[in-house]
């Protein structure tokens, strides 16, 4: 049952609004929706105090065009994409990147074949304007925090060149290494083309062949400095690299019962806990990860592809590959219910779930819970993910445009619908809900100003995920 739905007041003034303004085209909006979007934000300031432990791991990333690449390399195009799980040949490859590239969906995965990878490396690293950065989920994370405001502790393996790139506040247990492990990321452009096919996003196909961050070799030095860090808040991202990776008999559910020691721990000191989705598709470790971590997880971050394969997993135990790349409000909105109700009723522990799609910010959390600033910390989500991918801190609105429509259902089911403007004086739309039981929820949802001259897509969910989080704490 839905309850303090939009008023009828707010719907009145949008009405009033569009037409005194004459708006047909709402992108013209878009100074109006950036001023407002500031204000939000404005509306909160991050305490200085604030403890944040994030693992794991860390790689340097290769920026490179995909298509380049693949031309460079003489990887042809596929007569049929496929799914693969694990690229051991260029055919693989060939086939994988296809698969996601027409659908302009991003895809992480392992490459068994570390000649074939270095030579893709080798490759990059010719190619005009190609790049590298600190990448990884963890660090990406901890120096968004650090930003905020926030006092960091990283758990992580890192070199002395992997440390130039972090902020010198944060604090990092792990153990130093002469080299990190390389992450290739494959970028493309909206309406880009590889022989027959053609992207319908930007987004990146990350290539990788880790040998360090698979076994959470931080874990440990992150479980010893815990305690005397004493977080408000832990994050654990970065656990795909465990996916398909050739763990010895036993090895990675060993990994994964310390991880659970650590997160049994968090939750007997009322630490908050933040669990980092990204895309997996080995449907054992999903299983392992239902045990052993989301049911010590308070909060859960999440793309428009993750969502729908969290909501699949947990409701018939398989794995969906591919999912539309521009969802419906109302779509995702019916998915972000369903995932937390059924989270809910198996663990009783979640309270909050941040999905970031291309289009817009969505954020629940329960009413009753210690998470705060659902609004402000939304709009916030919103502009950091045009500052990222823009490589900009100033928002550009001649970069700028809206993929949300001038208004949304809160959800599909007509019966229940109800419709939602979007005010550019008032961009953030909030209402309750009650799931009953005591049940209530906030709901909040920003459009984004999506950028238009795209600097960098990599990394942009860890960024909007630690944006929102920091304003929450």
């Amino acid at each position: 049952k839905f309850s303090g739905a939009v008023s009828l007041l707010v719907i009145l003034v949008a009405v009033l609004f569009n037409r005194r303004n004459g708006i047909q085209d709402f992108n013209k909006a878009i100074p109006d929706i950036l001023d407002s979007l500031r204000k939000a934000e404005k509306l909160v300031e991050v305490n200085q105090n604030i403890k944040i432990a994030v693992g794991f791991g860390g790689c340097m990333d290769v920026f490179v065009n995909a298509v380049e690449l693949l031309n460079v390399v003489d990887i042809k195009t596929p007569k049929t994409p496929k799914h693969q799980s694990i690229l051991t040949k260029k055919e693989d490859l060939s086939e994988g990147f296809a698969y996601f590239f027409r659908h302009g969906a991003a895809a992480e995965r392992y490459m068994s074949n570390d000649t074939l990878f270095q030579e893709l490396v080798s490759a990059a690293e010719k190619i005009p304007n190609f790049r590298s950065a600190m990448g990884g989920n963890a660090p990406v994370m901890a120096n968004r925090f650090a930003a905020e405001g926030a006092d960091v502790l990283l758990a992580a393996q890192a070199s002395q060149d992997f440390k130039k790139h972090l902020n010198s506040t944060i604090q990092i247990a792990g153990n130093e290494t002469d080299r990190n492990d390389i992450h290739l990321i494959m970028e493309y452009k909206t309406g880009e083309k590889w022989g027959q096919y053609e992207s319908t996003r930007a987004n990146r196909f990350i290539v990788h062949s880790d040998k360090f961050n698979p076994t959470l070799g931080s874990l440990e030095p992150l479980m010893n400095a815990y305690v005397k860090f004493n977080p408000d808040l832990l994050v654990v991202g970065g656990l795909q690299m465990m996916d398909n990776f050739p763990f010895r008999e036993g090895e990675r559910n060993k990994r994964l019962n310390i991880l659970q020691q650590l997160l049994v721990d968090a939750t007997q000191r009322k630490t908050l806990t933040h669990f980092e989705l990204a895309s997996f598709v080995d449907e054992s470790l999903v299983t392992d990860l239902m045990d052993k971590v989301l049911p010590y997880s308070d909060s859960m971050g999440m793309n428009e592809q993750e969502l729908p394969n969290l909501l699949s997993f947990v409701k018939y135990s398989n794995i969906t590959m591919i999912s539309d790349c521009y969802p419906r409000v109302a779509t995702v909105l019916d998915q972000l219910r369903s995932s937390y109700k059924i989270l809910r009723s198996k663990y009783n522990r979640i309270s909050r779930i941040h999905v970031h799609t291309i289009a817009f910010q969505a954020i629940l959390t329960k009413k009753s819970s210690q998470w705060k600033n659902t609004m402000s910390a939304t709009a916030h989500a919103s502009l950091t993910a045009n500052r990222h991918v823009c490589g900009t801190p100033v928002v550009d609105v001649l970069k700028s445009k809206l993929l949300f429509d001038d208004s949304f259902s809160t959800t599909v089911d007509t019966m229940k619908a109800n419709k939602v403007p979007l005010i550019p004086d008032k961009p953030v739309s909030c209402w309750e809900e009650d799931y009953g039981d005591g049940e209530v929820v906030q709901i909040c949802i920003a459009p984004n100003l999506v950028c238009t001259q795209v600097h960098q897509t990599a990394g942009g969910g860890d960024n909007i995920s630690s944006a929102g989080l920091s304003f929450q704490i």
